[in-house]
């Protein structure tokens, strides 16, 4: 049986869901097939896993709150003659149950089992939570 990770990452310049699918929507963040991506500088070892149906699940303001599939993983030269890694998202942001995660800096790998579950159709359009009670409730077991 094949393996699968996720990744994990703070979404840097965005504050919500909202402003991340925003962010996504404009060229400077797709590919050049029209795809959302997210450039880091490290490239996953464990592509593979990544690659068997894992997704990067976005912290915003401390809280894990969506994920989106990752397709595939693109190497990409940047402008200054360095290679870099953009990781190419399925477009669809899935809310998840939100989950407390202290700040750390590049994407981390995530085991499956520590994945937050995906919050059911039915409560994926609810409205977002303030992210300091949003907190609260998950450290608290409520959410």
């Amino acid at each position: 049986m094949d393996k699968l990770t996720h990744l994990i990452k703070l979404s840097v310049g965005t504050e919500s869901v909202e402003s991340l699918a925003a962010w996504q929507a404009t060229r400077a963040a797709q590919t050049g097939d029209g795809l959302p991506c997210h450039v880091t500088r490290m490239f996953p070892r464990r592509e593979a896993e990544v690659l068997n149906g894992g997704s990067i699940y976005w912290v915003f303001q401390g809280l894990v709150q969506c994920r989106q599939r990752i397709l595939r993983l693109d190497r990409v030269t940047g402008s200054d003659g360095i290679d870099r890694c953009a990781i190419v998202l399925d477009p669809a942001l899935i809310r998840v149950a939100p989950a407390p995660r202290r700040p750390f800096q590049g994407w981390r790998y995530l085991a499956p089992q520590d994945a937050p579950p995906d919050l059911s159709e039915t409560r994926q359009s609810e409205d977002t939570l303030p992210p300091e009670l949003a907190g609260a409730l998950a450290e608290i077991g409520v959410l």
